[in-house]
């Protein structure tokens, strides 16, 4: 009898392959999402323009809208969000394996630098210098948070009739403080809405 060929195609998301192609590809996505976890300043929100550069616009591994179907399905899933972001894209890329590469490699450095900051935390606490670095940190952060948002509008196909949905949905939060989780449930639930509306007048016109 045969013996079957393992199976070494580096596309494969469901085994590590032992080719230089597999490795490369499982390392690849190790050494991208720790060089976005040192990045990261601000919270999970300031690691989606480095993540749409790496792996929409550099590496292509995925496409622009897949990349804005994760970021919904990590801001509403429980858990950090940076973290849920670097599971589900580590999966889509190469399944299980990638899923546990890509969240070591983004909490990594967090660990590290906060373990460090940590044991010397009384002698960072009051620096002035390091207060002063923060201070120039936190509106760039804002910056690289609002920058995407505009390529992501543009992907997903805001019009003129569709821009009251992403802004009745920053007046919420902003104003009432309605949890994320809540404005992605009632997206589901107005798309689908309007999926079933607009197929019944469909039926109804033929």
């Amino acid at each position: 009898m045969a013996k079957q060929k393992k199976n070494t195609n580096p596309r494969s998301p469901n085994s590590l392959s032992t080719s230089s192609g597999g490795f490369s590809l499982y390392w690849q996505l190790f050494i991208t999402f720790v060089r976005i976890g040192t990045f990261t300043f601000g919270g999970g929100y300031a690691m989606i323009p480095l993540i749409q550069e790496e792996i929409v616009k550099k590496k292509k591994w995925i496409e622009e809208r897949e990349f804005i179907d994760m970021l919904a399905m990590a801001q509403s899933a429980p858990g950090v969000m940076a973290i849920n972001a670097a599971i589900f894209i580590g999966y889509k890329i190469r399944g299980f394996k990638g899923s546990l590469i890509t969240s070591f490699g983004s909490a990594l450095p967090s660990f590290i630098i906060i373990l460090l900051i940590a044991i010397v935390f009384t002698t960072f606490r009051e620096n002035p210098t390091v207060e002063s670095i923060f201070k120039g940190i936190r509106p760039a952060v804002v910056a690289l948070i609002a920058a995407p948002l505009f390529n992501m509008g543009k992907a997903v196909g805001i019009t003129r009739k569709t821009i009251i949905i992403p802004i009745s949905a920053i007046l919420l939060i902003w104003l009432l403080n309605i949890s994320p989780v809540w404005i992605v449930l009632g997206a589901i639930v107005g798309g689908i809405s309007y999926g079933l509306i607009k197929t019944k007048n469909l039926s109804k016109s033929n």
